[in-house]
This record gives structure tokens, C-alpha cells and sequence, in this order.
């Protein structure tokens, strides 16, 4: 089957990947949890995973690097252990319900109030952010890359016309991996991370990292592997965050993940980039489509066709091409409301650098075909 949902969840992964998560699954000790060899050994890599994340996206120290089992869960750590009562949000139409959903559970349970950015301009997204701020605004929440569009949120900008006190929380799921984040040039005090997307890791693996204006509550409490004497979580990080055994084979796919994209990530941004450019050029000579994408280095590609559903459109890619795809509202309603496509959706074909030119001529070939 050709892949074309790497947003998703990236299909292919580098051998080292793929060698570390089997490595790992052979003989798998439990990291912090022991004195012995094996389980100092694991120690070590994950600690050498915290300081490669932190190194990557230019964190706050490896102490505030969280590891989670996916995106959401790092969002929902962050956003629950931040908020109190009475604080105002301010987000976008561009995010995905990891950050929607919280927010609105926190605002219907009347712990705080949210405001929405209804804005499809990245571009005029700083100013329109800004003027949304409230006096007990707390935290601006913008996507570093929308998972329907691949349109990309300037951040540093959006920084530079908040207010100091208010904390800056970042989705990475889309951008980590494809895009350069670095926490402290663009002023991110919040980045959440899906490892198993552009950062190449397996499913299972996330992220959260903050900077030093940040105190987080525990969210979960359990085991730690320290001051197991008390009955209360520790009250320092990563430990205060991280309760139950860490998901080994996934930190160590990470880790793999952030070398290879520490020694590529230009070449294979400008490749993705190169596959989105073509893609979309080629869609545009199909006159029964709309696409939704401009070029982007996340690979991401909507379209529509002007008749017909979009989950008709990815079932017919599927069942009757063997191409993968996405179709549907990719669990960002307000984009697309914004967009007008609530209704239909949108096709999303998404790709990574395994990907190759051949696998998107399929694709038009096989969309130019599809009949109602």
C-alpha cells in the first residue's frame, strides 16, 4: 500500500529506530527502578533522551523535559496542571481538540474562560491574538503547525506582542520534527511533542517541555523510583510529573528519532517541502478538486473534491488504489468551520521524506479516476 498519512502517524522509520525499539523489547529493564546494571544502563538512555529533546528544540534543561505517551496526554498535563480558577485563555481555529476539549471541559466546569481566534491568516494571527488578551489572561495556546492545512503559526511574532506574563504553550504534534523550534529565541514557555510523526519515533511516545515560569501540578500520582517513603508525589521534575513505569522502548525510538533528525532534519524538510509543491501543482490541473494547502515543509496536502465526500474519496483511495489517506474533520472543528468544510471534510494526503514522486503520481492518477 502506498502511505499517504504520516500526519497521522509516520508509516516508514529509520533502521536505527526500528534496531533501538527491537534492542529494547529484547531485554527491557525498568529505568529508576533498580540498582542493578541493566536498569542503570536504561537509566542513562533515558536520561540521554531528556537532553537530546532539550538540546533539540533549545528547552530549559533536561529536568523539564516530560515524558509522555503521546501529544494529548502532554497537553492535558499541561493544561490542567497550570489553569486555576478565574484564569482566561486565549487559542486559535487552527488547534486540534487536544487542546479544544480541555479547554472547554475547564471553561463548562467553571474553572476558566476562553477566547478563540477565529483568524485564518497565520499571518494576522499576532495581532488578532493580542487583542484578544483579557487582564487575567494566563496563557496563549497556538499549534506550531495546523494538522488539516500545514499552515504554520509564526510564533515568534505571536511572543513578541503578548504580554511577559502570559505563558506561550505550543502543540508540536505537526511541527516537531518538520519545523526549527527553539523554546527560547520564539519565547515557547510550553511545547508538547507527539513523538511518533515528524520526530520518526514509534506510537507511544511524547513529550512535554517547559521553561522556568512554568509549575505544573502533578496530574497523575504514583511510583516514581524516589522519596518512595512519601505519600506524596516529589516535588521536583521530572519526577513530579512522570508517575509509573516510562514507556522504555518508546523513549528510546525517540531518542533514535531526534539523532537522525539532529544530523538531517534541513534535507529532509526541504524534500517533504519538494512533495507538498508537487502535489499541490498537480492537484491544481484536476478540475473537479479544491485544495486547502499552500507548500509546507509538514507535508501536509488538503483537498476536496467539488461533488463528493471526502470519506468517499479516502475509502475509493483505499479500497480500490490501495493508496492511505485521511478523510473527515481530522479532529479540528473549528478549522473547519473557519474553512467552510464541516460538512465534507476534507481529503488529507500527508507524506514524510520515504515518501517519493512516483507514490503522488498514483495518487493523481487515481483521483483523476474517481467517479460519484
Amino acid at each position: 500500500m502506498i502511505y499517504l498519512d504520516n500526519s497521522a502517524t509516520g508509516g516508514r522509520k529509520p533502521d536505527s529506530v526500528l534496531t533501538a525499539v527491537h534492542s529494547a523489547i529484547r531485554l527491557c529493564a525498568n529505568a529508576g527502578r533498580g540498582g542493578h546494571k541493566l536498569s542503570l544502563s536504561a537509566s542513562k538512555l533515558v536520561h540521554d533522551c531528556r537532553n537530546a529533546l532539550n538540546e533539540f528544540f533549545d528547552g530549559y534543561g533536561f529536568d523539564r523535559v516530560v515524558f509522555t505517551k503521546n501529544c494529548t496526554e502532554a497537553l492535558n498535563i499541561a493544561l490542567f496542571g497550570v489553569l486555576e480558577k478565574g484564569d482566561h485563555v486565549v487559542t486559535t481555529c487552527f488547534e486540534h481538540n487536544s487542546v479544544l476539549r480541555p479547554l472547554e471541559f475547564l471553561q463548562s466546569t467553571g474553572v476558566i474562560t476562553y477566547s478563540v481566534c477565529e483568524c485564518l491568516d497565520e499571518n494576522e494571527l499576532p495581532q488578532k491574538l493580542q487583542s484578544l488578551v483579557q487582564k487575567n489572561t494566563k496563557l496563549v495556546a497556538v499549534t506550531t503547525a495546523s494538522n488539516v492545512t500545514g499552515a504554520i503559526p509564526p510564533i515568534e511574532k505571536i511572543r513578541a506582542l503578548l504580554p511577559q506574563n502570559i505563558l506561550l504553550l505550543c502543540d508540536g504534534a505537526q511541527g516537531g520534527g518538520h519545523i526549527p523550534i527553539s523554546m527560547q529565541k520564539q519565547g515557547v514557555d510550553i511545547l508538547t511533542l507527539a513523538g511518533h510523526k515528524g520526530l520518526m519515533a514509534i506510537q507511544g511516545s511524547g513529550a512535554l517541555l517547559f521553561s522556568e515560569r512554568v509549575d505544573i501540578k502533578p496530574y497523575m500520582h504514583g511510583g516514581t523510583g524516589s522519596m518512595s517513603l512519601s505519600l506524596t508525589m516529589p516535588d521536583f521534575y521530572p519526577d513530579a510529573l512522570e508517575a509509573g513505569t516510562l514507556a522504555f522502548p518508546a523513549i528510546l525510538s525517540l531518542l533514535e528519532g531526534v539523532r537522525e533528525l539532529t544530523l538531517y532534519q534541513r534535507e529532509i524538510s526541504e524534500k517533504i517541502y519538494r512533495l507538498t509543491y508537487y502535489c499541490i501543482e498537480k492537484l491544481r490541473t484536476l478540475s473537479d478538486y479544491t485544495v486547502y494547502s499552500k507548500p509546507n515543509p509538514c507535508g501536509i496536502v488538503a483537498f476536496k473534491h467539488n461533488f463528493l465526500q471526502s470519506e468517499y474519496i479516502a475509502n475509493a483511495l483505499s479500497e480500490e488504489y490501495d493508496i492511505a489517506v485521511r478523510g473527515g474533520l481530522h479532529c479540528a472543528p473549528l478549522m473547519h468551520k473557519a474553512l467552510g468544510t464541516q460538512d465534507e471534510g476534507l481529503v488529507r494526503a500527508s507524506f514524510s521524506h520515504f515518501n517519493d514522486i512516483s507514490e503522488l503520481d498514483a495518487l493523481i492518477d487515481a483521483l483523476s479516476k474517481i467517479k460519484g
